[in-house]
C-alpha cells in the first residue's frame, strides 16, 4: 500500500509539472527607458503592458527599468543587462555605425524591433530670460542634458555644428530631465531642452507651474544639419498644445526607435513585437504621444540598424512586409 501511495504520489507531481509549463519556464525581460518624467518610461511600459496580457500564454513576463536614457539603454543592451531598450533614432544610428560617441564602442549586433513617436527638439524657457530661438541660449544658464542620455549627445551635435564650446553658456547644467522644471521655475537656470514627444507631462507641468514658454529651434547651421544627416528632420510642435503656447514652434528632431541584441531570441523579439503592432489600437491608447502611430511606418521609420528577425517574422505574419 505504501509503495502503491507513493507511486500514486510521484504521478501526480509528474502531471502537475507537465500541465504548468509556462510557470516552470517563465522568462523574464527588461525594458530600458529613461526618466520617470519623460514619454520612454510609458512607453516601455505600454509595451511592458501589451506583453505581459497573454503571459500565461508564452510564459515571458516584461519589466521596465528607469535609466539614464538612449546611449545607456544601447550599451546596457550590449553589455547584456538588458534584452530591450528605448533609444533615440540618432544613436540607433551611430551605435549600429560605430559613429560620434559610439567610434570606439561600435555595437554591430544592435538589432531595430520597431520605431515609435516623433521627438522634436524641445526648449523650454523662463519668459524674463531673452531666450526666443536656440540661437539665444549662448550667454544663459541652460540644461544640456544628464551623462548617459541622447539629450546631453544631442546637445553636443549642436554645439559642434553652431561653433559654440561649453564656455559659451554661463551655466552647462547636467540635470536629469526630471529635475529641471523645478530648476527652471525656481530660477536656477534660464532655459532647458530635451528630445521628447508631445504631449509630455513634464513640459505641461513646467508651463503651468511658472507660464514657461516653448521656443524655437531654427538657424542655417541647423538646417544644414538636417541635411546632411538622415536621422534627423524638420518637426513642428502644433501650438495649443500647452497653455499660453498659441504659435506653432518650428523645431527640428529625431524618432524614438525600440531595439534589441542579435543576441536575444527570435522567439522572444517576435512575441514582443507581435505583442504591440498586432493590438496597435489598443497601444495607441496608452499615451497621447502614440495617437497617430502608424503601422507601416513602425516597421520601417528610423531605422537605422539592421530589423532584428524575431521582429521581421512578426511582420510578415501581420501583412506588414
Amino acid at each position: 500500500m505504501k509503495v502503491r501511495t507513493f507511486l500514486a504520489a510521484a504521478s501526480a507531481a509528474v502531471l502537475v509539472t507537465q500541465a504548468l509549463p509556462a510557470a516552470a519556464q517563465q522568462q523574464f525581460i527588461s525594458i530600458g527607458t529613461g526618466g520617470v518624467t519623460g514619454v520612454y518610461y510609458p512607453t516601455g511600459g505600454a509595451i511592458c503592458r501589451l506583453v505581459n496580457k497573454d503571459r500565461k500564454e508564452h510564459g515571458i513576463r516584461c519589466s521596465v527599468e528607469s535609466t539614464g536614457g538612449s546611449i545607456y539603454n544601447i550599451n546596457t543592451i550590449k553589455g547584456g543587462e538588458l534584452e530591450f531598450g528605448v533609444a533615440q533614432s540618432d544613436w540607433q544610428y551611430h551605435a549600429f555605425n560605430g559613429t560620434s560617441k559610439f567610434a570606439d564602442n561600435q555595437f554591430e549586433g544592435l538589432r531595430a524591433v520597431f520605431s515609435v513617436h516623433p521627438e522634436p527638439v524641445t526648449i523650454l524657457a523662463r519668459r524674463d530670460s531673452g531666450i526666443d530661438n536656440i540661437t539665444d541660449v549662448v550667454g544663459k544658464r541652460f540644461n544640456i542634458g544628464n551623462d548617459g542620455s541622447g539629450t546631453l549627445g544631442t546637445w553636443e551635435v549642436i554645439e559642434a555644428a553652431m561653433g559654440w564650446s561649453r564656455d559659451d553658456l554661463a551655466l552647462a547644467a547636467k540635470m536629469k530631465s526630471a529635475e529641471t522644471g523645478g530648476a527652471l521655475c525656481d530660477n536656477k537656470i534660464d532655459g532647458y531642452f530635451w528630445l521628447v514627444g508631445h504631449p509630455s507631462a513634464l513640459t505641461h507641468e513646467t508651463i503651468a507651474s511658472c507660464d514657461a514658454k516653448i521656443v524655437s529651434a531654427i538657424a542655417p547651421e541647423i538646417d544644414a544639419l538636417v541635411a546632411e544627416r538622415p536621422y534627423y528632420r524638420k518637426a513642428v510642435i502644433p501650438g495649443g498644445m500647452y497653455p499660453g503656447n498659441d504659435e506653432d514652434v518650428q523645431t527640428f528632431g529625431v524618432g524614438a526607435t525600440f531595439v534589441t541584441s542579435a543576441d536575444v531570441p527570435d522567439e522572444v523579439v517576435y512575441i514582443v513585437a507581435k505583442a504591440v503592432l498586432a493590438n496597435l489600437d489598443d497601444f495607441r491608447r496608452l499615451h497621447p504621444a502614440f495617437a497617430n502611430l502608424k503601422a507601416e511606418e513602425m516597421v520601417k521609420d528610423s531605422l537605422s540598424a539592421p530589423l532584428h528577425p524575431g521582429a521581421i517574422k512578426a511582420f510578415e505574419e501581420l501583412g506588414l512586409m
